[in-house]
């Protein structure tokens, strides 16, 4: 008999994969909106600055989804295709535990849970960044929310 945490984790394997079926323009849309709004505070005080006029592709192979980052004018702008000057890639439950705070970044990508490719410096400036993000940057619920799912996830 499956208990709550492990049904939760099941129904995400199965709906999340469903995400690469929406259109492009709908996830772009999304992503470039939830990252540039919660990550204001730090795209203002220029920590994404390493990403300015280079690519990175974030690669969830588990949920068939690719995505390119770049830092642009306005925020953070998303692609569907780029050259991209780094890759990381790891399957949902890994950037989960990684954005939780329940995994320590250095721990996943010497597991190779997470790994990083092409230019390894601007992959270990992102990882670092991120590593040093405060989780006050992000929305209370969304924070809690988070720090919930990845707890779950962690047990």
């Amino acid at each position: 008999m499956l208990n709550h945490k492990q049904w939760l984790l099941k129904g995400a394997d199965r709906v999340l994969p469903l995400i690469r079926l929406m259109p492009f323009a709908v996830q772009r849309l999304a992503l470039q909106q939830g990252l540039n709004r919660c990550l204001a505070e730090p795209l203002r005080d220029g920590g994404f600055d390493l990403l300015r006029g280079r690519w990175l592709c974030l690669r969830i192979p588990d949920l068939g989804l690719c995505w390119y980052l770049t830092l642009a004018r306005n925020g953070l702008r998303i692609a569907p295709k780029a050259q991209a000057q780094v890759t990381i890639s790891g399957n949902w439950r890994e950037f989960l535990l990684l954005a939780s705070r329940q995994e320590d970044p250095d721990t996943l990508f010497f597991r190779r849970r997470l790994v990083i490719e092409g230019d390894t410096e601007l992959g270990l400036g992102l990882k670092n960044l991120i590593d040093s993000l405060d989780p006050d940057v992000l929305p209370p619920w969304l924070w809690r929310n988070l720090e919930r799912a990845g707890r779950g996830l962690a047990t």
